[in-house]
Order: C-alpha cells, then structure tokens, then sequence
C-alpha cells in the first residue's frame, strides 16, 4: 500500500492539548504562536525591546527554548536591562513578557527560559530517533529581526546530511581556538538542512512536516566556528542541534 504523506491528510491530531492538521499550511498557522522573539526589554531604549533571536515555546506553557548564545551579555554600563520574550503578532496586540533563565546547555547552544504570565500553547518535541536524511522539514522564526517586524516567517527544505559537528582541520594553520575548544569538547551529529536560515533564525524550531514535532534547533554560531569555517561559510546551507539535547536540558523541570 502507499503511504500517505501528511500534505494528503485532513485529518487532524491531538498533541499537547492542541490540534495540528496533518499539512504544512495548517502546521504554520497552529505553530506560530508558539514562536517567540527572545531579546532585552529596558524602558528607556528605543526601542525597549532589543531583539536578540528566535524561540519556541515548550513544556506546560511556560518555557522557551533558544540558543545560549541568544542571550545578553552581563550588563557593563550600569543600566539594568531584563531579559524577555514578544510574542508573535496575530490578530492580537503582540506583548512582551520578563524572562528568567532556568537552565543552559553551553556544549550545544541551548538555552532554557521560564516566563510570566498565562500560559502560552507549547510545542510538541519529537524523541529524535526517526530521523533519516531526505525528511521534509520547515523552521519558523525571526529572520533579521525587528526589520521585517515581529511576524514569524517559514522556510522549508529538507535534512540533507547528518553529520558530525567537526571536521578535521587539514593542517594545524587552518584551527582556530574555537575549533580547538570544539574538538576538546567532543564531537556530536547535527542537520544540516537546505533551508536558508538567516541572522535572527537563531533559537528557531525545526518541524518534521509530516508529524507537526519538533525535530531540532537552528544554531547559526556554534557551527560557523568548527564545521561551517571549513567550508568557508556558504550560503545557502544551515545547521540545527538535534532536539534530543532539548529533552535532556528539559529532564527534572
């Protein structure tokens, strides 16, 4: 029998509370307001929400998930500026919200945020192990920031590789200190996707199209100093941190 792939299904699943119809039209607008932009909120900037990356909400409302590099630097100038998220915008006012860090995961560029207020819906987390090269996958996120405004933008491709985080450099001259750090750390296998991932796609959700879970991360920093430096950063190509890590930064909250 054939199979059928989701984009030829009506039929709608139950997941984490919510509905996801099984095709990708129907998977970006449940989706969307589960995407946060992740950034700074000081009252006397302008403007006071300082983007920094993208996010996704996941457990029972209340957490995000983005990259660790996302977050800000301590504070050198003696102003206090607090960490936050802004929601998508929809047919809703969007808002900004404080932020606290819950817990992180420097070794993969993870990072774990609790948030105030009502619950937001959450995002189902694939455990990871049907994963195969050549998967139809779509990530949501904030490209360039505030440029474009705070609407989630989609772009879709597929798996094309799994492949291990660090190649091996072809002579001592060509390592840097991150690659070197990067390599005392050990090896892990990323994706590495066709979809063009931009600045500000940092912290986005990776979606298997088929099950509506998320599969993975987009990292746009912690392979551009090992695996992407030796292919000397193309275009076209993207890399995400397999949604495994997630889980287990997850365990015990």
């Amino acid at each position: 029998m054939k199979r059928r792939t989701a984009a030829a299904t009506l039929m709608l699943a139950p997941w984490a509370g919510r509905l996801y119809a099984a095709s990708l039209e129907d998977l970006i607008q449940a989706a969307k307001p589960s995407v946060v932009a992740v950034g700074t909120y000081r009252p006397t900037d302008s403007p006071r929400f300082g983007f920094r990356g993208s996010g996704f909400v996941v457990g029972g409302g209340d957490m995000v998930i983005t990259n660790a590099h996302v977050l800000p630097e301590p504070d050198t100038d003696g102003a206090s500026s607090e960490l936050a998220i802004h929601t998508a915008r929809t047919s809703e006012v969007s808002q900004a919200r404080s932020a606290t860090l819950l817990g992180i995961d420097r070794a993969h560029d993870l990072a774990l945020l609790r948030i105030e207020g009502p619950a937001l819906p959450a995002l189902k987390l694939s455990d990871g192990t049907r994963m195969r090269e050549g998967m139809s996958v779509a990530l949501i996120g904030y490209p360039i920031g505030g440029v474009l405004g705070f609407t989630p933008v989609t772009h879709r491709g597929i798996i094309s590789s799994i492949t291990a985080i660090v190649l091996p450099a072809p002579s001592s001259q060509a390592l840097n200190a991150q690659a070197i750090a990067r390599l005392r750390q050990g090896s892990f296998d990323i994706y590495q996707l066709d979809a063009t991932a931009y600045p500000g796609n940092s912290g986005s959700p990776v979606f298997d199209v088929e099950s509506g879970e998320v599969v993975a991360v987009i990292n746009m920093v912690l392979v551009k100093g090992s695996k992407e430096s030796a292919l000397r950063f193309p275009t076209g190509i993207s890399y995400a941190i397999p949604v495994r890590f997630v889980n287990e930064l997850l365990k015990g909250r």
